[in-house]
């Protein structure tokens, strides 16, 4: 059976591979996103690796409820909490989730465009 946290995301946690750390804290960490969509674009994923929001429990709802708020941390620390922004994660393949761990896009620094897909 392979590591529930084998993913590019376990290895940035585990210090194996660089990234850009802009936030982090006992349960989550943000980072830069290599290919950027929008001029801000930070990823947000927990410590513990749930798949995605599919896969997250009852037992997981204090952990959304953080990662969501380090999103509005995020957003504030980047300058964009302002003019407004967009959090975004995606499930399963059909829904764009190319990273079996779940994660949370902030994305801001320009307009949004409306539908986003």
């Amino acid at each position: 059976m392979a590591d529930r946290n084998d993913t590019i995301f376990g290895m940035i946690l585990r210090g194996e591979i660089p990234a850009d750390i802009v936030y982090e804290d006992e349960l989550a960490i943000a980072f830069r996103d290599i290919a950027p969509q929008a001029d801000v674009h930070v990823l947000v994923i927990p410590r513990d690796p749930v798949k995605s929001l599919a896969h997250a429990g009852p037992g997981d709802r204090a952990l959304l409820g953080h990662l969501l708020g380090v999103c509005t941390a995020v957003a504030e620390q980047e300058g964009i909490a302002g003019s407004g922004y967009r959090v975004v994660t995606n499930i399963g393949g059909d829904g764009g989730q190319s990273v079996d761990h779940l994660h949370f896009h902030v994305l801001g620094g320009r307009r949004m465009g409306w539908p986003p897909g």
